[in-house]
């Protein structure tokens, strides 16, 4: 009884902290939160040591700590970096959409076609490799801009790592997204695991929250603070 009566007194002496915490746990839950990316399947665009800003509402507001929509919100573009659970083991993954439904969808040689049209590349410069881990950076590599319709963003390659650079043509069923990596050659993504279930997109990637730099201590990248994904 008076265990009870203390656990009580602490309940009422910390009630606003305790709110603040469960609505905190709630608002990251189903509105927004941050994630850390660990590996450097969307390098260039985003680099080992970054936490991202994830957008939960955008394609649909959910039940806290369910998947259950209460609204529908609007469907991912091509183009958008979104956040979906693994079909093989459950981990968080991030990757960008290549592919809506009903597209139709083909590599040859890492370049892209989309729709029968055949996606446009450009030689991008080596200023990314500032950011880039000592062991990318050691690596066989090449950038290029990507003008996938709907956003231009640069991707890169790593010629000497074994990877599936041709498909298809294949198209995007109902309710389902094609999505790959900005890192090309270091990616699981739709070539491996198949399509992306709609209900299974947790949110969109849009803002470098904050990076910490694993090869400096985890020195703070300044310029990479609030930074915009492309």
């Amino acid at each position: 009884m008076q265990a009870r009566l203390q656990l009580g007194k602490l309940f009422a002496a910390n009630r606003s902290l305790l709110v603040f915490f469960g609505l905190m746990l709630v608002f990251r839950s189903a509105v927004a939160d941050w994630m850390v990316v660990p590996t450097g399947s969307m390098n260039p665009t985003i680099v080992e040591g970054d936490r991202i800003f994830v957008e939960k509402a955008a394609y649909g507001l959910r039940v806290p700590f369910t998947t259950q929509r209460l609204t529908s919100g609007s469907d991912p573009a091509r183009g958008e970096i979104v956040i979906f659970p693994s079909p093989e083991d459950g981990i968080t993954l991030v990757k960008r959409v290549i592919g809506v439904p009903g597209d139709v969808i083909e590599m040859r040689d890492e370049r892209l076609r989309v729709n029968g049209d055949e996606v446009a590349y450009a030689q991008e410069d080596a200023a990314a490799d500032a950011e880039m881990p000592q062991a990318t950076r050691a690596q066989v590599h090449a950038y290029l801009n990507e003008s996938l319709p709907g956003r231009l963003h640069a991707i890169m390659l790593l010629p000497t790592h074994g990877a599936l650079r041709s498909f298809g043509p294949v198209t995007v069923p109902p309710n389902q997204y094609l999505v790959l990596g900005d890192s090309r050659d270091n990616s699981k993504d739709s070539r491996y695991i198949g399509f992306v279930p709609r209900d299974s997109i947790i949110g969109r990637a849009s803002h470098v929250a904050f990076s910490l730099d694993p090869d400096r201590w985890y020195r703070p990248r300044t310029d990479r603070f609030f930074s915009r994904l492309q």
